[in-house]
């Protein structure tokens, strides 16, 4: 296994508001990490701060990724050198429709990568083969961007996303939020289809539920802006069963 993304005493602020306060992790290829934790935590910051959103300011720290230095690129550069983000509340795209939208990011990556680019006979294919490899209902792919979908319809459409880019690291931000138990367990579905030794997953979440399908390698808490315990799946039983506040005060 080899590190996709070391980070070391992240610290980033909103309109001059500490949010993380000293972030350390490191991903290595294969992995899957969940992080749970309180509301203001600091969850979604990182997510977002990974991602490249600049309503966030880096006051310290490092994040190396692949041997580079992902906070010196921009969002388009870090989502075609393989950085994925799955909203929390995906947007709707009026008017793009789903496979015009998939074709220019799917060949945005293959240019980058010195490949060529896919014809529309070759991205129906890879369409169908991912659809189906998700169990995605093929109706979706023929709508514009997430206008009109469901909740469940959003999140199940970013996992195709996806499954159609094939990130190095995937960032899952609270993609279990205002799921039913079917939507959960066909966006869970998704995800294990899509692990492999060569990815990473962080996987962001309020709930152990989303864990009882997507077995997670490690599992750490944040509080106050920090990652304060790490551990393995009981982790997240533990959580379920005493909720938060023991561990915050142990720190």
């Amino acid at each position: 296994m080899k590190p996709i993304i070391e980070i070391k005493g992240l610290k980033a602020s909103v309109e001059g508001m500490p949010i993380l306060k000293g972030v350390d992790l490191t991903i290595n290829s294969g992995e899957v990490h969940a992080i749970m934790g309180p509301n203001g935590s600091g969850k979604s910051t990182l997510a977002s701060v990974l991602a490249g959103n600049e309503d966030y300011e880096i006051e310290d720290g490092t994040v190396d990724y692949l041997g580079h230095d992902l906070l010196e690129m921009d969002v388009d550069e870090r989502a075609r050198e393989g950085v994925f983000l799955a909203f929390q509340y995906p947007v709707e795209l009026p008017g793009v429709s789903t496979m015009n939208f998939l074709k220019q990011a799917v060949n945005s990556v293959r240019e980058h990568r010195g490949q060529e680019p896919l014809g529309a006979a070759a991205l129906l294919r890879l369409a169908k083969d991912k659809a189906a490899l998700i169990e995605l209902d093929a109706r979706l792919k023929q709508r514009s961007v997430n206008q009109g979908f469901s909740g469940g319809e959003k999140k199940r459409n970013e996992i195709f996303q996806l499954a159609m880019l094939e990130p190095t690291l995937a960032i899952l931000d609270e993609t279990d939020s205002g799921l039913d138990i079917d939507a959960l367990r066909s966006v869970s579905h998704g995800v294990n289809q899509l692990r492999n030794p060569d990815r990473g997953f962080l996987i962001i979440t309020h709930y152990q539920r989303l864990l009882n399908y997507i077995e997670p390698d490690f599992v750490h808490v944040m509080a106050g802006g920090r990652l304060v315990r790490s551990g393995g799946r009981d982790l997240a039983v533990e959580l379920e069963e005493h909720g938060y506040d023991w561990i915050q005060t142990d720190h």
